[in-house]
């Protein structure tokens, strides 16, 4: 049975509320607006998994310090900005089943503070002098720049095979928690080779991620039915890749033109679930998602047994099994 996030974190819980404390002070501004639209974003954060990927990776690596909390407050930083700034460029009106900043108050405002949140980052690593974090933490956002562009590149033809979904995925979302494992890991040991391999670690969680995130939108979650915003999007995720491999190419050009073309269609929509779910491309996505946590769980098993280790392989389990 899938542990719950409060019990997974048990052995981190003290540094998690801590982290908490820390990051709002790190979201501060002297500028009265500044501030409530940063209180708006904080009382709204999610399941916040990548910090609790920094503290285990540091906690199975050697001893929490400052550096540790750093990490966290850098990386959420980058993650609350590109959240952001992704909604911006999607048009999203929404965010966790509430008003997105750019609904709020439209675009500029958004992206601004967007920058704001990444200067932040970047300021608070000059006064920790955590140049080594700084460099893990702007690879990925070189990263995920590169993946969100090659997706709305590829968008535009629909011509996006296997290779290239796996480039998108593990630069636009793996890089994130690969750097999250990795800046964990260095904030607490000066061994090369472990923060490589939490970064590797990291990469395969997140690709893992974007997977489950995949098959949320054919309707395997809570909602127990099809979502096809990914399809209104023009996203060409596994399942639809797989999908798509596996039929004749009449039906395949059939398929990619009602994406194309048709996506606002709600009935068009249930047509392309209906052919995917009807597809190996479901099972053939899990069973990518679960090789990658297997892989996953054999480069976790390399360190010391811990309570650690241990939570951090329930939080492993727990990305592949969610409900949403």
């Amino acid at each position: 049975m899938i542990k719950s996030l409060s019990i997974i974190q048990e052995p981190i819980n003290a540094e998690i509320k801590e982290f908490h404390k820390r990051f709002k002070q790190a979201m501060k501004s002297d500028f009265y607006f500044l501030d409530i639209v940063t209180n708006f974003i904080i009382r709204r954060k999610g399941k916040q998994m990548r910090p609790m990927f920094i503290f285990l990776s540091a906690k199975i690596c050697g001893e929490i310090n400052n550096l540790t909390y750093h990490a966290a407050n850098l990386i959420e930083l980058l993650h609350t900005a590109t959240l952001i700034h992704d909604d911006v460029v999607d048009e999203s009106m929404q965010r966790r089943g509430f008003f997105s900043l750019n609904a709020l108050w439209g675009n500029k405002i958004p992206v601004l503070v967007g920058d704001y949140l990444l200067s932040k980052g970047l300021l608070l690593s000059i006064e920790h002098n955590a140049f080594d974090l700084l460099k893990i933490t702007s690879n990925a956002v070189k990263e995920m720049s590169e993946g969100e562009l090659l997706q709305i590149v590829k968008a535009r033809r629909l011509d996006i095979n296997e290779e290239i979904y796996f480039e998108i995925i593990r630069k636009k979302t793996a890089s994130l928690i690969a750097s999250a494992c990795a800046s964990g890991a260095a904030s607490t040991t000066k061994n090369q080779s472990e923060i490589q391999k939490m970064h590797t670690l990291g990469e395969k969680i997140g690709i893992a991620f974007q997977i489950r995130d995949d098959l949320f939108d054919f309707g395997d979650g809570d909602a127990g039915k099809p979502q096809g915003n990914d399809i209104q999007e023009k996203k060409m995720t596994l399942p639809l890749i797989q999908a798509l491999n596996s039929s004749s190419k009449k039906r395949k050009n059939y398929i990619i033109n009602i994406i194309k073309n048709e996506n606002t269609n709600p009935k068009k929509i249930k047509e392309v679930t209906d052919f995917v779910l009807n597809s190996p491309g479901i099972e053939y996505a899990r069973k990518m998602m679960y090789q990658y946590r297997e892989e996953a769980y054999d480069l976790l098993n390399t360190f010391p047994s811990s309570p650690s280790r241990e939570s951090m392989k329930d939080l492993i389990s727990y990305v592949t099994e969610r409900k949403k």
